[in-house]
């Protein structure tokens, strides 16, 4: 501030970095406020409870059946960094939504699709299905395939190329199956989709039926709870909360197993309707009550077989809890526990979940107490709807349904048998999926698909009558903004980004044909940081450490540059030259020349490790940290940092790595770990002695290496292996001498995308996957998904602060990319002939693609009160661009003559960019636009717009 003052310059309003004011901080987790990466330690099962043998006794002290549960009661682990009221709730969602995941109702029945039929190498018949539609009205075409099989369906989704047709050998080597004993034949049968619904049906219910039993202070025994003959005022409380109270006598909506038409099963009920769910409360007081029958068997015979059930249970905190064990059902997999707190007027919530019952969110806060019903409501709602969902998941419902599976497949595969050699299978093996029909039996065909769809739609229309299919969102519980929600960052930029970092609330972003950029979200116009003479291939910028790490170049010439942050900062602030290749000779870290990947440790305690892969062989450097004492000698030292690097190793593999990660050890002496993902597997290499371990092993004939991520999981390192269409979780123990522990981990789990993913992103809770057209989002403890956002011509550009993707949506559209499509529209259908849907024409000769750059704050995500990145570097919004005499050749716009603009034409244009704001609110959206306020002062424009022509100007507004 005192060079600013003296040059006449500005004061920087910037927060220097705790190291910079000589501020202790903790030395592991020492950057944690700074790097994506050092907040993966949030992922933990503790915050799902543990595991515990529960004992009851009855009322004579007898024994009950111990069962082994899984106990959640929000209690959260001593050494977290947050607590109760710091962070507010962004991950209450319903897992595996019937809108994602029921994808042949939704995106195939009644619309023209092509199904197949063969008999893989174990001579086990499989079904395929595929149409080719579009993402929700987004003008994004792709096709999506079901793969009907004995262990069960796999969904996928397949880029559209109109240059390129599609075959169904294609289709099925991406799911892996290569190898068949009859090769799949189309069935044009249109009442093959009647079979095919019945087979999605397997997947579970679309709606559920709970359990809500009415519990005194002091009861041990499910005999004495299923004889309260009636509830308190605080029970009759909670049932309005859970739904409305309804007349089951001529009731036509879900029942749940309740008698509509007698009384049988009581006179009333509660219901209500949830994200599209219909859920019928089978309630202990409103069944039918028996003096004589001790046990009321009429109660426990729906409340008993109910696979989730509310306890509600009276009394305070001190007294007496309820326990599973008190309850005789095999059937019963979930208990939640609810207490009323009439002093503060809150609800408590305790979870019991049967051992075998997968992980399923949301966790409980802690303390699990809710002074908001309605909040209330919906957490208890998803958790109860994800609990039985997760339940058909264990071993004891999963064999019924493979069974039944199995069985409804070979069923309908003998049905088919007998018209093998008739018209109803093509004999075409391995046909094209779109096939075109030859012009004399074009007409033919049509009246056929015709036929087809209006089968499948009088199909679709009797299943969404009958109740058993995903309704609308039009009732859904609360309308919160989702955490992942982007927000507009740069609405116009005409580069392809090749790489990006944050810097501050800044992205400094390598192009393709421009250099290095630093970007605003608040600033109209970028600085160029390099000329196109730096052809930047990978980056880092790591603030607290006052260091940016590149790759340039390719090939031979490819090499390893570090800078200062400090001294590029103070080049933009004195408006110096941009810099070149040349410029940054002293930069360079001499070994690294022929480097094709690099990558490093995102867990930097007490020193920086970086990994380069020169072809087959890894170079091991480290920076040591300077010492607070010496940091600011440091600092006014030399501009390059390259001295400060020392190279410690180097190893040889077998073949050049694809992906890498750095693996920090328990204790970092000897025992950090390389994790290098090449030909068809994951090795895991000793950084002290270069041996070699396998991971994991990939079967499969190609592989499409993603990356490997590190995650802690209650202090133990554990990788995300992520290839193809798979993420694999493997927890990865120490060395124990020279030979690292890794064998399989009941920890270790895997689940499949719908979509291959160009880049992974981890950022607890949620495990983002980037392709080329969606945001597919999945919990990280289960891979369970929660959403798809699509995303034209996606491209994930920098994650390890907050999440920055490039798109050639513009901000209207992009930043509404729900896939929650409640429209009643057709998507476009496969183009047989009988429909033809009409996709985005390539732009026009000279057309220029002008990409939108958007940004999800990390903070939204993880939802905790987490510090903020530092402050921009650019010098508080007055940076301009460099002075025509100092630009370089490729300037960063090309300018013929300064901005100049009359004020009836800055009118024009403040009238159109309000006309447009104006639009792009009524849709909810806030795009980061600062126009200048003083409008009518020319030497403001000068001052900040020096170089752009009236044209760039107006493009950029």
């Amino acid at each position: 501030a005192r060079v600013d003052a003296e040059r006449g310059l500005p004061a920087l309003d910037l927060n220097l970095h705790p190291l910079i004011n000589h501020t202790p901080r903790k030395k592991m987790g020492y950057y944690e406020n700074e790097d994506l990466g050092c907040r993966r330690g949030d992922f933990s099962r503790k915050h799902y409870g543990s595991v515990e043998l529960l004992i009851s006794s009855d009322a004579d002290g007898a024994i009950q059946r111990a069962g082994r549960f899984r106990v959640e009661n929000g209690s959260s682990d001593e050494t977290s960094d947050y607590t109760p009221g710091t962070w507010r709730r962004t991950d209450v969602h319903l897992e595996n939504p019937e809108y994602h995941t029921r994808w042949f109702f939704k995106y195939f029945l009644g619309k023209v699709h092509q199904n197949y039929v063969g008999t893989d190498a174990e001579k086990n018949p499989f079904y395929l299905s595929v149409v080719l539609s579009d993402q929700n009205n987004q003008r994004v075409p792709q096709y999506r395939a079901i793969l009907w099989r004995k262990a069960g369906t796999l969904k996928i989704s397949l880029p559209y190329s109109p240059t390129k047709t599609l075959s169904v050998k294609s289709i099925l080597s991406a799911m892996n199956m290569d190898r068949f004993e009859k090769g799949p034949r189309e069935i044009l049968n249109p009442e093959i989709q009647k079979d095919l619904l019945v087979l999605e049906e397997q997947e579970g219910s679309v709606n559920f039926k709970f359990g809500v039993l009415y519990a005194k202070d002091g009861q041990l025994t499910d005999d004495e709870m299923f004889s309260n003959e009636m509830g308190s005022e605080s029970f009759d409380k909670f049932l309005n909360l859970l739904g409305d109270t309804i007349t089951l006598q001529g009731w036509a909506g879900y029942r749940g197993g309740l008698d509509t038409k007698n009384d049988t099963t009581g006179i009333k009920s509660i219901y209500t309707v949830y994200q599209g769910h219909e859920l019928m409360f089978h309630v202990s007081t409103m069944l039918p009550y028996s003096k004589e029958n001790k046990q009321q068997v009429e109660r426990k015979r729906h409340i008993g077989n109910d696979i989730v059930t509310i306890v509600f249970q009276e009394g305070d905190d001190a007294s007496s809890s309820f326990k599973p064990s008190m309850i005789r059902s095999h059937f019963t997999h979930i208990f939640a526990l609810v207490r009323y707190n009439s002093q503060n007027d809150s609800y408590r919530l305790k979870i019991f979940s049967e051992e075998s019952v997968p992980l399923f969110g949301p966790p409980l806060p802690s303390p699990p107490v809710f002074t908001d019903h309605q909040e209330f409501r919906d957490f208890l709602l998803v958790k109860l709807i994800n609990g039985e969902k997760a339940t058909l998941e264990t071993p004891t419902f999963a064999q019924k349904r493979q069974r039944t599976l199995d069985m409804l497949i070979r069923s309908l595969y003998q049905d088919l048998m007998p018209d093998l050699h008739k018209n109803m299978l093509n004999r075409r093996s391995f046909s094209d999926v779109l096939p075109e029909s030859p012009k004399s039996a074009r007409k033919k065909e049509e009246a056929r698909q015709a036929e087809f769809v209006r089968i499948g739609q009088a199909l679709k229309l009797k299943t969404i009558v009958r109740g058993d299919a995903p309704t609308s969102l039009v009732t859904t519980g609360l309308c919160r903004k989702e955490p992942w929600e982007s927000q507009s960052f740069c609405s116009t930029f005409p580069y392809e980004i090749v790489c990006a970092d944050s810097w501050g609330q800044s992205l400094l972003a390598a192009t393709d044909t421009a250099g290095v950029m630093l970007l605003d979200g608040e600033t109209l116009l970028p600085v160029q940081v390099f000329d196109k003479t730096m052809v930047v291939k990978q980056m880092h910028v790591l603030e607290p450490q006052d260091l940016l790490i590149t790759r340039a170049d390719k090939g031979k010439d490819a090499r390893l540059y570090v800078f200062r942050l400090s001294t590029m900062k103070r080049g933009l602030e004195e408006r110096q030259l941009v810099r070149s290749k040349c410029d940054s000779r002293e930069n360079k870290l001499e070994k690294t020349k022929g480097c094709h990947l690099y990558s490093i440790n995102t867990h930097h305690g007490s020193e920086l490790r970086i990994v380069a892969a020169i072809r087959n062989k890894l170079l091991l450097i480290t920076r040591k940290h300077p010492r607070f004492e010496g940091f600011s000698a440091v600092a006014s030292g030399a501009d390059s940092p390259v001295e400060e690097f020392q190279y410690i190793r180097e190893i040889c593999l077998c073949d050049p790595p694809v992906v890498m990660a750095l693996v920090d050890g328990p204790t970092g002496e000897n025992d950090n770990m390389i994790c290098v993902a090449y030909k068809h597997q994951f090795d895991l290499i000793n950084e002290s002695t270069g041996d070699a371990y396998r991971l994991h092993h990939v079967d499969a004939n190609r592989v499409n290496f993603v990356a490997a991520i590190d995650v802690y999981e209650d202090g133990e390192a554990g990788l995300l292996l992520c290839y193809n269409y798979v993420c694999y979780y493997k927890k990865v123990c120490p060395f124990n001498g020279s030979t690292p522990m890794i064998q399989s981990n009941t920890s270790d789990f895997h689940f499949s995308w719908n979509q291959m993913p160009n880049a992974i992103v981890c950022a607890f809770p949620y495990i983002l996957a980037f392709t080329t057209d969606s945001i597919e989002i999945r919990l990280v403890v289960n891979g369970n998904l929660v959403y798809t956002a699509v995303v034209p011509e996606l491209q994930l550009s920098a994650s390890r602060s907050d999440i920055y993707f490039v798109s050639s949506a513009p901000v209207s559209s992009a930043s509404n990319c729900s896939s929650r499509d409640t429209s009643s529209q057709s998507s476009p259908q496969t183009p047989t002939g009988y429909e033809m849907p009409v996709f985005p024409s390539p732009l026009g000769d000279g057309e220029a693609a002008c990409k939108h750059i958007f940004k999800i704050p990390l903070c939204n995500l993880v939802g905790r009160s987490i510090e903020r990145p530092l402050k921009s570097p650019l010098v508080n919004k007055v940076l301009t661009t460099p002075a025509p005499t100092m630009v370089p050749p490729t300037p960063l716009i090309s300018a013929t003559h300064s901005l100049s603009l009359s004020r009836m034409e800055i009118k024009e244009i403040a009238s159109r960019t309000r006309k447009e704001l104006s639009l792009h609110f009524v849709l909810k959206i806030q795009p980061e636009l600062n126009f200048p306020q003083d409008q009518n002062n020319p030497e403001f424009l000068d001052h900040r717009y020096p170089n752009a022509t009236k044209k760039v100007f107006n493009k950029t507004l």
